[in-house]
Protein backbone atom coordinates (compact mmCIF):
# COMPACT_ATOMS: atom_id res chain seq x y z
CA UNK A 1 0.00 0.00 0.00
CA UNK A 2 1.19 3.49 -0.86
CA UNK A 3 -0.29 6.72 0.41
CA UNK A 4 -0.16 9.81 -1.77
CA UNK A 5 -0.82 13.37 -0.64
CA UNK A 6 -0.99 16.26 -3.09
CA UNK A 7 -0.46 19.91 -2.27
CA UNK A 8 0.21 23.21 -3.98
CA UNK A 9 -3.05 23.89 -5.74
CA UNK A 10 -4.80 27.23 -5.66
CA UNK A 11 -6.44 30.08 -7.54
CA UNK A 12 -4.25 31.90 -10.04
CA UNK A 13 -4.61 34.09 -13.10
CA UNK A 14 -3.94 33.05 -16.66
CA UNK A 15 -0.20 33.15 -17.36
CA UNK A 16 0.78 32.44 -13.77
CA UNK A 17 2.67 29.42 -12.46
CA UNK A 18 2.01 26.81 -9.80
CA UNK A 19 4.05 23.93 -8.45
CA UNK A 20 2.20 20.85 -7.29
CA UNK A 21 3.81 18.36 -4.92
CA UNK A 22 2.99 14.73 -4.24
CA UNK A 23 4.37 13.15 -1.10
CA UNK A 24 4.42 9.36 -1.12
CA UNK A 25 4.71 7.09 1.90
CA UNK A 26 4.54 3.37 2.51
CA UNK A 27 5.93 0.80 0.07
CA UNK A 28 7.07 3.42 -2.41
CA UNK A 29 9.76 1.15 -3.86
CA UNK A 30 6.94 -1.00 -5.25
CA UNK A 31 5.57 1.93 -7.28
CA UNK A 32 8.28 2.94 -9.75
CA UNK A 33 6.18 4.92 -12.20
CA UNK A 34 4.33 8.04 -11.05
CA UNK A 35 1.96 10.35 -12.84
CA UNK A 36 -0.37 13.31 -12.66
CA UNK A 37 -3.93 13.22 -13.93
CA UNK A 38 -6.71 15.77 -13.77
CA UNK A 39 -10.47 15.84 -13.63
CA UNK A 40 -12.26 18.76 -15.15
CA UNK A 41 -15.53 20.23 -13.86
CA UNK A 42 -18.52 18.28 -15.08
CA UNK A 43 -16.42 15.25 -16.00
CA UNK A 44 -15.78 13.76 -12.60
CA UNK A 45 -15.57 10.20 -13.93
CA UNK A 46 -12.83 10.98 -16.41
CA UNK A 47 -9.17 11.06 -15.42
CA UNK A 48 -7.22 12.98 -18.05
CA UNK A 49 -3.53 12.21 -18.36
CA UNK A 50 -1.17 15.12 -17.70
CA UNK A 51 2.35 13.75 -17.20
CA UNK A 52 4.24 10.68 -16.02
CA UNK A 53 7.77 9.86 -14.90
CA UNK A 54 9.85 6.75 -14.37
CA UNK A 55 11.59 5.82 -11.14
CA UNK A 56 14.93 7.27 -12.21
CA UNK A 57 13.39 10.30 -13.83
CA UNK A 58 15.04 9.42 -17.12
CA UNK A 59 11.75 8.81 -18.89
CA UNK A 60 8.87 11.28 -18.95
CA UNK A 61 5.68 11.60 -20.92
CA UNK A 62 3.35 14.56 -21.37
CA UNK A 63 -0.09 15.21 -22.75
CA UNK A 64 0.06 17.35 -25.90
CA UNK A 65 -1.98 20.04 -24.18
CA UNK A 66 0.72 20.67 -21.56
CA UNK A 67 3.95 20.03 -23.48
CA UNK A 68 6.33 22.95 -23.17
CA UNK A 69 4.39 24.40 -20.21
CA UNK A 70 4.43 21.66 -17.55
CA UNK A 71 7.41 19.74 -16.17
CA UNK A 72 7.24 16.60 -14.06
CA UNK A 73 10.14 15.69 -11.81
CA UNK A 74 10.84 13.51 -8.82
CA UNK A 75 13.27 12.84 -6.05
CA UNK A 76 13.01 9.17 -5.26
CA UNK A 77 15.15 9.53 -2.15
CA UNK A 78 12.40 11.44 -0.37
CA UNK A 79 9.51 9.99 -2.32
CA UNK A 80 8.33 13.27 -3.81
CA UNK A 81 7.01 14.06 -7.26
CA UNK A 82 6.44 17.59 -8.51
CA UNK A 83 4.50 19.13 -11.36
CA UNK A 84 5.73 22.57 -12.35
CA UNK A 85 2.98 24.33 -14.26
CA UNK A 86 3.85 27.49 -16.19
CA UNK A 87 1.81 29.70 -18.50
CA UNK A 88 -1.40 28.40 -17.00
CA UNK A 89 -4.61 28.69 -18.99
CA UNK A 90 -8.24 28.68 -17.87
CA UNK A 91 -8.63 25.26 -19.50
CA UNK A 92 -6.08 23.90 -17.02
CA UNK A 93 -8.68 24.35 -14.29
CA UNK A 94 -9.24 20.93 -12.72
CA UNK A 95 -8.61 18.76 -9.71
CA UNK A 96 -5.11 17.33 -10.07
CA UNK A 97 -4.37 13.83 -8.82
CA UNK A 98 -1.10 12.09 -8.16
CA UNK A 99 -0.98 8.39 -9.08
CA UNK A 100 1.48 5.53 -8.60
CA UNK A 101 1.94 2.39 -10.67
CA UNK A 102 3.41 -1.02 -9.84
CA UNK A 103 4.81 -1.10 -13.36
CA UNK A 104 8.08 0.37 -14.50
CA UNK A 105 6.73 1.72 -17.76
CA UNK A 106 5.17 5.18 -17.77
CA UNK A 107 1.59 4.98 -19.00
CA UNK A 108 -0.99 7.49 -20.13
CA UNK A 109 -3.90 5.21 -19.22
CA UNK A 110 -5.23 5.78 -15.71
CA UNK A 111 -6.16 2.09 -15.46
CA UNK A 112 -2.42 1.31 -15.19
CA UNK A 113 -2.11 3.12 -11.87
CA UNK A 114 -2.73 1.46 -8.55
CA UNK A 115 -2.72 4.18 -5.92
CA UNK A 116 -4.22 7.65 -5.95
CA UNK A 117 -4.16 10.74 -3.83
CA UNK A 118 -7.23 12.79 -2.96
CA UNK A 119 -6.41 15.57 -5.35
CA UNK A 120 -5.68 19.28 -5.20
CA UNK A 121 -7.79 21.96 -6.88
CA UNK A 122 -6.23 24.24 -9.47
CA UNK A 123 -8.33 27.14 -10.71
CA UNK A 124 -7.08 29.48 -13.41
CA UNK A 125 -9.05 32.68 -14.00
CA UNK A 126 -8.98 34.55 -17.29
Amino acid sequence: QVQLVESGGGLVQAGDSLRLSCAASGRTFSRPAMAWFRQVPGKEREFVFVAAISWSGAFTSYADSVKGRFTISRQSANNTVWLQMNSLKPEDTAVYYCAASKGIVVHMDFHEYDDWGRGTQVTVSS
